[in-house]
């Protein structure tokens, strides 16, 4: 780590992305702050903070990079009877605060997600830049969400909580959904896991991944309000007619 570069929190800059290192995977530098202007900043460059309380702040941008594009999103066959029965009811930013310390507090395992982290976040939701996404049950309970920045036409999700079977998958199709209906053209997963690749994720090149923030983080996408108005219907998004068409394929 000595040879990675700190960031003087007075400083405003990264390194490129492409100067991460090979091992561990991705860490680019140490150091620096979490305002929202360095937040925003990283994100726009593929970078993300990562790191646990007795860590520095690190910074990260893996190679390959875990993506969903909103077409590709999968929907298995118990999820669709999920969501054929109307058992969750998805809203959006109406829980942030909850959703946030319930991805750190739910895990087993424990959370990079910190109290400076958790504050970080919910500035930038104050600033109209980071989103939730909310699945309650019948019993009006909140029960499942994510959590995550847009930016252009960019979604840079952050982390996802289930309390009951299905809900932060039910979550996810919804939000595709919206993605896909307001014009934007990629989730950003950062590191896979067996979950999110069940869910139709991938693992792209990190110089395909620059190239498409660099392609649409400056552009707005269709509607810029974030709201849900996207309900499912008895079809994934990738299945609806009219849909937007934005597959890995196109990125060379």
């Amino acid at each position: 780590m000595s040879a990675l570069p700190w960031l003087d929190p007075d400083q405003l800059w990264f390194p490129p992305a492409e100067e991460a290192l090979d091992e561990p995977d991705g860490l680019l530098a140490i150091g620096g702050d979490l305002s929202p202007a360095r937040l925003l900043l990283a994100y726009r460059h593929g970078i993300f903070p990562w790191f646990s309380d007795d860590q520095p702040i690190l910074w990260w941008s893996p190679d390959p990079r875990c993506v969903l594009f909103p077409d590709d999103v999968h929907v298995s066959r118990s999820l669709r009877r999920t969501l054929n029965q109307k058992r969750f009811r998805i809203s959006t930013d109406q829980a942030f605060r909850r959703i946030i310390h319930l991805c750190g507090s739910t895990r087993p395992e424990g959370t990079w997600i910190t109290d400076d982290m958790e504050q970080a976040y919910i500035e930038l939701h104050r600033q109209g830049h980071a989103h939730s996404i909310e699945a309650w049950n019948q019993r009006d309970e909140l029960v499942g969400g994510l959590y995550g920045l847009a930016i252009g036409r960019c979604f840079f999700g952050e982390s996802m909580f289930s309390l009951e079977t299905n809900a932060s998958k039910a979550v996810l199709v919804h939000l595709c959904g919206q993605l896909k209906r307001s014009g934007y053209r990629l989730m950003d997963c950062q590191v896979e896991s067996p979950h999110l690749l069940t869910m139709g994720a991938q693992t792209i090149p990190r110089r395909a991944f620059l190239t498409i923030l660099g392609e649409n983080v400056d552009h707005p996408p269709r509607d810029t309000r974030w709201r849900l108005d996207w309900t499912w219907q008895g079809k994934s998004p990738g299945h609806e007619t009219g849909a937007l068409s934005y597959h890995s394929g196109t990125t060379g």
